[in-house]
Order: C-alpha cells, then structure tokens, then sequence
C-alpha cells in the first residue's frame, strides 16, 4: 500500500489573461488531496462520493489516470482511496490535484518510475481529455508545489504569509466563464486586448515585489487585478461581498481565484491579522479556509 498527496492552487494574478499567453503568477497552497492505492482483485473507487469501478461519471480523473497508466503496465486490480481537502470546482485546482495524486500514488505501487515532469504532463493531458481543453498551470503546480511564474514555469520566492480562502458555495462553469470573456474580447478587441495586456503587467510587477518580499504592495496589485477581472464580467455579487469584507479587516489585498462567477475568494494576509480576516468573510456568507503556501508538490505520505 502506498499514498500520495498533492495540493491545491490559488491565483496571486493573471487568471483569464493567461489563457491568452499573458503571463500568470500561481502558488501551491497547503490543502491536499491523498490517493491511497493498493493491490486488489478488481478496480475499485473510494471517495466521499461513494465507491465505483472505472466510472467516468463519478470519478472521472482517477478513472481516466487508470486508463492512462494502464498503456505503462498491466493494471488488474487495484482499490484507490481519495481524501480531500480541497472544495471541489471552486478555483482551487481539486481536479489537478486529485489527478496528480493518482498518477503518483499509482507510479509509486506498480513502479512505473515516472519523473515529476513526465507526471505533470501526464496529469495535463488526463484533464484535457476529461475536459476538453485546460491549461497546464494546476496540474504543473500541483507537481510542484511553490509559486510559479508561468508560462516560464519559473518558481519564485515562496511567500511567507498567510492566506485566507473564501468560498462562496456558489457553483461556476470555467468552460462557460472563459467562453463569455471570449465573446467580450472578440466584441470589443480594442478594449479588451489592453485588458489583458494590463492583467499580464500585474503579474511582471508582481514577480519584483514577491522576490521583495513586499506583501502590502501585492495585496494592492491584487486589489488591481481584482478590479480588471470584474470589468470582464466574470465577478458576482457574493464574491464581491467577501473580498470587500476581508479587505475592510485587514488582509493586504483579495481577489478571484480561478474562472470566478462563484467558487472562491483568496486574501493575502499578515499571520496575525488571518483570524479577523477570516472571521470578517465567514460573516459576510463565506466558508473559510486559513491556510499558507506550499513548497511541497506532490509527495509520498
């Protein structure tokens, strides 16, 4: 029996322009998922949606990462546990890091002998298959752990702070977020072209002020990023409600994380300002996670 975990994501900047080869600042955030792997007689599934066999339906990524390590070597039987601790679709990167978690527990108990960056483009190429199309930031991250300038994959001073999460409870559609942002841009390409290029300067400032070490400076180009991100539509009035909130309390900036339109909220805070913030987004409708960056990607429990 072997287990492996990996972590979640957060966006300090850059979510949406990065789609379009804006560069993007991501950091691993210390909640993970565990696979459990052992032998067994048949394929088996356990998670808290239930206990399945290859089913695309309730266990879409770990079915698909059998399937996939399944071309590598002969794979039986085999019963897989998940926990997690990251809220699934909330911007948080749950499918990278269950995905990743399965490839390495799997990679560990058949001894594939898989290197880390042939997992991670391993694990992108299982969610493109399940999704259609996604980008190789959660699943690199999730590899990886610490903060990453992307799309150079250049890891960066891992910051040390603390971060406080704000979910929502509301559900969002990246696919469908990310189709409205490209009708917008299509629309009004004088516009929303400069949008963009803006949102990736943030980032190219953000790298400075990280190495710096400069947290108040990142919370206010977070607050920035923030405001460009509501101008492409893809904020809502719950989100607003927490980043205002955890804002008013302390936090040196809050912002989207992922797609937006729902999921979650994430503040960059001072270790001893978290409590107030995270007390100030829970009153205003939020379900909080206090948390810290991550340089520990994936790993053998």
């Amino acid at each position: 029996m072997v287990s492996c975990s990996a972590p979640g994501k957060i966006y300090l900047f850059g979510e949406h322009a990065v789609v379009y080869g804006e560069p993007a600042i991501a950091c691993a955030v210390e909640l993970r998922t565990r696979v459990r792997a052992e032998f067994g007689d048949s394929i088996l599934i356990q998670s808290q949606i239930g206990k399945t066999g290859i089913d695309f339906e309730k266990h879409p990524y770990v079915s698909a990462v059998i399937e996939k390590m399944r071309e590598l070597v002969p794979i039986e039987g085999v019963f897989l546990t998940v926990d997690s601790e990251i809220p699934v679709g909330s911007g948080l990167g749950s499918s990278a890091a269950v995905t990743i978690a399965s490839i390495g527990a799997l990679n560990e108990l058949f001894g594939c002998g898989l290197s880390l960056e042939e997992i991670a483009k391993l694990g992108h190429e299982i969610e493109i298959g399940v999704q259609g199309a996604a980008s190789p930031t959660d699943t690199y991250v999730s590899t990886f752990g610490g903060l990453v300038l992307i799309p150079e994959r250049r890891k960066l001073k891992t910051p040390d702070c603390g971060i406080v999460i704000g979910d929502t409870g509301v559900f969002s559609s990246t696919k469908e977020l990310v189709a409205s942002v490209r009708r917008l841009r299509e629309t009004y390409p004088e516009l929303i072209g400069p949008l963009m290029s803006s949102i990736g300067r943030i980032s190219g400032l953000g790298e400075a002020l990280v190495l710096a070490g400069d947290y108040p400076s990142i919370g206010r180009l977070m607050n920035v990023n923030q405001g460009l991100l509501d101008a492409l539509g893809v904020n809502c009035l719950e989100l607003s409600q927490l980043i205002y909130s955890a804002r008013t309390a302390g936090a040196f900036g809050a912002k989207i994380t992922g797609a937006g339109g729902g999921g979650c909220m994430v503040a960059l805070a001072a270790a001893d300002s978290c409590t107030q913030v995270a007390e100030a987004i829970e009153n205003a409708g939020g379900r909080v996670i206090i948390t810290r960056p991550t340089e520990q990607g994936l790993k053998v429990d």
